[in-house]
C-alpha cells in the first residue's frame, strides 16, 4: 500500500486538546481521519474522567464540524489485558503503577498506529503537550512541552524511534489557554470542557474496590510493622496502600507514620517516620533509550521519579542485564516501585523505565 505522507489519524478523546490538534493538522493541509478508542464500558457521565459515551459524542461533533471522517475503534480487549490487568498485577506485587503510561505504550502508539497503517495513514496525532524533532544524527527526539504545568513528556518515554517518526503533537509549542482560545474561535462544543484527572476506569478513585471487583478476590489482612519488624497493627490488605501514604492507616504510634515498603511475600506493610522515606538510588527495568543508544559509561542526567515531581540531578548507569541504576545527588522522598523514572538532558527526554528496586 502506498501511503500519502500528508495523512493523519487523529486520536480524539472528546476533549479540547485532541479537537484542536485535529483542527491544526487540517489547517496544515493534512487529510485527517478522526478516531476514538473505546477502551472500556462507561455508560455514565464522569466529569473528571474520560472514555464516556458523552466523550464519544463530543469527538464526533468536532469531527463533523471539521468535515473529516470519524470512527470508533473497539480496543476493549487490548485495554483490559495491557492496562487493567497490569494495574491489578502491580498492586498485587506491592507496586504503584501508572496506567496512563501503559495506555500510551500499548494503545495510542501501538494499537492505534497499527490501525493507521491499515487505513493507509502516515501519522498518528494526539493532543499531548510535548514535542518531537529529528536530531542532527537522524535520531528522533522527544522534548518537553513549553508549559511546565502541562508538559506530558513523562508519560511518553516508552515511544520507539519508529513511533516518533510517525507521530505528531500539534500542541507541542502551545499553552493550554491558547488551545482553549482556538477551540472557542472554532465553535467546538468542548472548548471549555474540564480536563480528565482520574484514572478513566476507576473514576471514583477507589482502586482497591476496582481490584477486588476485577479479580473476584478478597485480599487478606496482615501486619503493619516498623523498620525493625515490630508489629504496630493490622492492615486491610496490601492493595490498599502505596509508598508515602499517611492517611487511612488506622495506626496510632504517637507520631505521624508513613508507608515505607509493601512486602507481598509475607503480606506486611512497613511503616516509618518521614525522615526514613528518603533514598538515593533506584534500579529501573524495561528501560527505553530515546536520545541515544544505551551508553557504555555513566551519564549525568536530570531524573523525574513521579509525574509532577521536579527533576533532580542524578547519574544513570546501565547494568549488565540492561536494567539501569539511577543514583540521585540528594536523597529523594518516597521513591516507589512501579512508578516511572524518566531521564532528561535539558528539554530532551533521554529515556525512561519502571522502578523495580529502591535503595538507600
Amino acid at each position: 500500500m502506498v501511503i500519502d505522507e500528508k495523512t493523519a489519524l487523529i486520536a480524539m478523546s472528546g476533549g479540547v486538546d485532541s479537537a484542536v490538534a485535529a483542527y491544526l493538522m487540517k489547517q496544515q493541509g493534512y487529510r485527517c481521519t478522526g478516531a476514538t478508542m473505546r477502551l472500556h464500558d462507561s455508560s455514565i457521565s464522569q466529569e473528571k474522567s474520560c472514555c464516556s459515551l458523552e466523550d464519544v459524542e463530543d469527538a464526533r461533533m468536532v469531527a463533523t464540524r471539521l468535515g473529516i471522517p470519524y470512527y470508533v475503534f473497539n480496543f476493549k480487549d487490548d485495554f483490559a489485558k495491557q492496562v487493567m490487568d497490569r494495574f491489578v498485577g502491580a498492586y498485587e506485587e506491592g507496586a504503584t503503577p501508572n496506567p496512563c503510561i501503559d495506555c500510551n505504550r500499548y494503545l495510542k502508539f501501538d494499537r492505534m498506529y497499527r490501525r493507521a497503517k491499515e487505513l493507509g495513514l502516515n501519522y498518528v496525532v494526539t493532543g499531548h503537550y510535548a514535542r518531537i524533532m529529528q536530531g542532527e544524527n537522524g535520531r528522533w527526539l522527544l522534548l518537553k512541552g513549553p508549559d511546565p504545568q502541562k508538559d506530558q513528556s513523562y508519560v511518553l518515554y516508552a515511544m520507539t524511534q519508529d513511533q516518533l517518526a510517525h507521530t505528531q503533537f500539534p500542541l507541542g509549542g502551545l499553552r493550554k489557554e491558547e488551545v482553549r482560545a482556538i477551540a472557542q474561535e472554532q465553535g467546538f462544543v468542548n472548548a471549555h470542557k474540564r480536563d480528565s484527572q482520574d484514572i478513566c476506569f476507576v473514576p471514583d478513585g477507589d482502586y482497591a474496590g476496582f481490584i477486588c471487583r476485577r479479580t473476584g478476590k478478597e485480599y487478606p489482612k496482615g501486619n503493619f510493622v516498623d523498620v525493625n519488624g515490630k508489629v504496630l497493627g493490622t492492615h486491610n490488605g496490601i492493595i490498599h496502600y502505596t509508598v508515602g501514604q499517611r492517611r487511612g492507616l488506622g495506626v496510632s504510634g504517637g507520631r505521624p507514620l508513613y508507608v515505607k515498603e509493601i512486602r507481598p511475600e509475607d503480606n506486611t506493610v512497613v511503616l516509618a517516620d518521614n525522615d526514613q522515606l528518603f533514598e538515593r538510588t533506584v534500579i529501573a527495568k524495561d528501560f527505553n533509550w530515546i536520545a541515544f543508544e544505551a551508553p557504555q559509561n555513566p551519564v549525568e542526567v536530570l531524573a523525574r521519579a513521579r509525574y509532577h515531581h521536579p527533576e533532580q540531578p542524578a547519574t544513570a548507569t546501565v547494568l549488565s542485564d540492561g536494567r539501569v541504576r539511577i543514583t540521585f545527588r540528594e536523597p529523594q522522598r518516597a521513591l516507589t516501585k512501579g512508578q516511572a523514572v524518566v531521564l532528561y538532558q535539558e528539554d530532551v527526554v533521554v529515556g525512561g523505565g519502571t522502578i523495580e528496586i529502591t535503595e538507600p
